[in-house]
This record gives structure tokens, sequence and C-alpha cells, in this order.
């Protein structure tokens, strides 16, 4: 167990609206555990969060909620938090809007806040669909293929070059309207649609981008999280994969374990360091038909299972950034590959809908002892299938962006295990894990330590939820189950000629609101 100097309180600040985020609460244990003083910035009382042993105080988020492109509400709301602390407090952003909202006026509280440096508006630089794949495709990250179109022809001739259905993301979600059926994604499966959409951007506050849809299966869905020093340096980082998310194939993380993938770590790594990246990142992978694993979501900030990554003395990317920010030595990982994230409430719906329980399945869709190695990766070392190239955006007009090598440099290999240090890891054994460690489950809300929040979620679930969640293990709305059904087994089609007539786009669509998200 490291020491831990306690001294400067944390503040956990998560400006959505879900009262079931278990990743806050996982902070709130992570740091209380440790001794912090730890204050959260919510809405709504926080949830089952607030009933956590470990959590000093809840405070309301800004009145009448907060305005993204002008987020003085928020300061004025920090500030007032501030206050009632009484001393400086480490800062920590939970959710992308607080990540881009805390970033936007950083500088005018460093007085009251210790927090990650990100100059240049960077969280909103990242967070942002299209500027994200300009930076994968300038730094040979391989990404969907993705096409921004400058009109609604445009969208249609895209739905054809990339084969339908394809992919629709608004560029910056967080501005989307609320009450207006617009889903930060989209699966389109006609032209028609594709148009539909382009025709609201002005309602939706950005850019559409279309991308080529990648098929989801058992061994698609892979996630690289990191803590980070100034400078991209490091402090704790890996890799893992989604053994069942909710919605089926499609959602959040309901169960995960960490598998070390030199591919993905690699692709997590450079990304940080080519951005000078400090603080905490999240970043989603899909991996596609070819074995390349693509980068499909940037988040600047913890993912909801970010206690898989946990080290053998208990050490996560929330304490690695508190133990930065507050000048303290951040120890060498030890151990944690194998550990298994169950977020209970989510896999229990997964597996009945999805009629499978990752836990029993043997072979490469993964093993009961949590030790067994991705398809091709033994010990770390290269994974199977070739690495495709990037494929940048089309512009307008189908133009590429120039200046770009197509072919991204191979991946060095990586021992097993927690990533630390930039270019330190090498070709080598792991050290065996005793017995008693390997598979180590993490659950996202039971703690015989800490109850009161499993028991609130437990019964806010079964009370509020059980009527929708029939629903949706009948399938109903049936758009919304053939979409799901789509997502997994919908195999990529050329189109054909358009016709001349087709049924036009309903309003909006039913899928799930992400096709890969935590």
């Amino acid at each position: 167990m490291h020491a831990f100097a306690n001294h400067v309180p944390a503040v956990l600040l998560r400006l959505d609206r879900n009262p079931f985020h278990h990743g806050t609460l996982g902070a709130v244990r992570s740091l209380g555990r440790k001794g912090v003083e730890v204050h959260a910035v919510v809405e709504a009382g926080g949830g089952p969060m607030g009933r956590s042993r470990y959590l000093r105080a809840t405070h309301p988020g800004p009145d009448g909620g907060l305005d993204p492109e002008a987020p003085d509400a928020l300061r004025k709301c920090l500030v007032r938090v501030s206050e009632r602390i009484g001393r400086p407090a480490v800062l920590i952003a939970m959710d992308d809007l607080s990540a881009i909202a805390v970033s936007r006026m950083a500088t005018l509280l460093t007085d009251r806040f210790r927090m990650p440096h990100q100059p240049d508006n960077l969280p909103a630089r990242v967070a942002d669909k299209a500027e994200l794949s300009r930076l994968c495709a300038r730094w040979d990250v391989p990404h969907p293929e993705t096409v921004i179109p400058a009109s609604g022809a445009e969208a249609a001739e895209a739905c054809w070059r990339l084969g339908l259905p394809v992919v629709a993301k608004w560029s910056r979600p967080w501005l989307l309207p609320a009450g207006t059926g617009l889903r930060s994604t989209t699966l389109v499966h006609t032209t028609a649609e594709a148009r539909g959409l382009y025709e609201r951007s002005a309602e939706a506050g950005s850019r559409l981008l279309l991308q080529r849809f990648l098929p989801a299966g058992p061994d698609t869905d892979w996630f690289f999280h990191g803590a980070f020093a100034r400078g991209g340096h490091p402090l704790l980082a890996g890799s893992g994969r989604k053994e069942l998310s909710w919605p089926v194939r499609t959602g959040l993380t309901a169960v995960g374990r960490w598998l070390p993938d030199p591919a993905v770590e690699e692709a997590g790594l450079r990304l940080a360091d080519r951005l000078g990246y400090q603080g905490i990142l999240d970043l989603d992978f899909r991996r596609d038909e070819r074995g390349c694993f693509r980068l499909v979501d940037f988040n600047p900030r913890p993912g909801a299972q970010f206690r898989l990554f946990t080290d053998d003395t208990g050490l996560d990317v929330v304490q690695a950034m508190y133990l930065d920010l507050t000048g303290q030595r951040v120890p060498e990982p030890v151990g944690g590959p194998g550990r298994v994230f169950v977020a209970e409430n989510y896999a229990l719906l997964a597996a009945v809908r999805g009629r499978s329980l990752p836990w029993r399945r043997g072979g490469a869709g993964g093993a009961a002892s949590g030790t067994t190695a991705p398809r091709g990766v033994a010990g770390g070392g290269a994974a199977e299938g070739p690495v495709a190239a990037t494929e940048p955006p089309l512009l307008p007009g189908g133009r590429r962006p120039e200046g770009r090598s197509d072919v991204p440099p191979p991946a060095a290999p990586r021992a097993a295990g927690p990533v630390r240090g930039r270019g330190a890891a090498g070709p080598g054994p792991s050290r065996p894990r005793p017995k008693g460690e390997r598979g180590r489950t993490e659950p996202a809300w039971f703690a015989a330590d800490d109850l009161q929040p499993f028991l609130a979620m437990l019964g806010a679930f079964l009370g509020r939820g059980l009527g929708k969640g029939v629903r949706v293990l009948r399938g109903v709305p049936g758009q919304g189950r053939r979409t799901a059904r789509a997502a997994v087994r919908a195999p990529r089609q050329r189109a054909q000629p358009p016709a001349a007539s087709r049924p036009a786009p309903p309003e909006a669509s039913a899928e799930p609101d992400e096709l890969v998200t935590r």
C-alpha cells in the first residue's frame, strides 16, 4: 500500500443528469478510502452516489444548468464550493461537458483549484468528432473512414461511397438541444435519412459526420485508460476489452476485462504524447474486419469503468492524477492485468438480453482465469492480423488531407502489465501473478465497506427502471430492436444506385445514443 498525503481535498464535477453514473462513485471511494476529503458537484443530489460514507458533501450544480459556450455560471458555482471548503482542492471532471467547461475557465480558477494544464481548449478539440478525425489522419492513428459533407447531396453521395449502413455523428454532441430527438450517434440505413440529418445541422449546433460502419462482435470493442503528467508522460495506463455492454453490443461497458494489447496501448500513448496531454483520458476502439483497432471516441475524463485499471496496491488513474497534482510521487504500478469490472445493474440486463455470461466463455473469447491474452497476443506480443492504414476524413468533393503517410508505423511489442513511462516497456515475460490475484473482480456498486450506494441503486433501479427494463428486454419499440440487431450482425453492403422513391426517414432515430460509449 503506497503512502498517501491526503491534506488536499478533492472536488468531483459531474454535470450530466445520470443518477446511475457509477464512475463518480468509484472516484469517491478511491480517494475517500485514502483519507481524502471528497466533495461532489452534481445534479439532483448525486443519486445513489450521494449515500457513500466516503463523500464529505454534495453541492448543487450551476443554477439553471450550464451553457457549454458560456460557462460563467459554473465558475460562480465552483467559487461558492471553494469558499465552503475553505482551502484549495484538486478538481476532477467526470464527464465531457464538465471537462470542456473547466478547461475554458481554468485560468480563473487556478488560485482555488489544482487541475490538469490543458491549453488551447484541448478537451473540446479532442471531444470534437471532426477534429479527432483530422488528428488521427495527421498522426497515423487508425480511425473509421469519415466524410464531412457540405450539403445534403454530398451526405447522400457519402452513403454510396462508404456503403450502407453508415454511422452518423454530430461533431460536438454536447451542443445538442434537449427535446429535439437528435442523438449524438445514429445508424443510418438510407440516403434519405442522411439528407434529413444534414438538414438539421443548424438545429444540432455542429457539423454532421458520416463514418464507415464497423460491425460489432465478441472481440471488437476495446478501450484505453490513462493518467498523464505534463507533456503526455504516462503515470498509469492500460487497455481492456468489453465482455458485455448495455445496450447489447452498442453501449457502455457492463463487464470489462483488463487485457494488454500493444496496438491499443501504442495508439493511446502516441496520441497523449503528440497532444502533450495532461489529465485522465478514456479512448474507445473498435476492431475492424481486418483486425485493425480503429479509434472511434476520445473522452477527456475518466471512463465510468476506470476502476478496472487498479493495480495490486489499489492505485488507479484517479489516485495517480491526485498524487501528481498535489506534488506527490506516483509509485510504479504493480500487476493489474486480468482484473474484471462488473457494473451489476447493466451486466444483469446485458446477460439476460444477450443470453450469455462472459466468464463462462473459453478460448479466444476470454477465460475464466482472466490471464488469457487477446488473440495473437502472448505476454503483450504483436496482435493478430494486419494493421490497416488510417482512413483520413474526406473533405467536400472527395479530397483528402495532404502531407501524410498512408501506412502507420508498426506497434512495438509491449510486456503485459500496466503501462508506465514513455518507451519504457519492451518484450519480455511479466511477473507471475499469485493465484489469488488472478481475475479479481471489481463491482461498480457493491462494496462491503460502503453498502448504502448499492442498496440505494438497487431500490431505484428496481423501482424506477423496472418498467423501462421490461420494455427494452421485450424489444420495444420495434425500430430500436431492429437497430440493435443491425449493429451486431449487419454485414457491410455496397449500396445500389438510388431508387426514384424512398420512404421518408423518421423524425428521430430510435437507436441507442452511442454505438460505443462509456
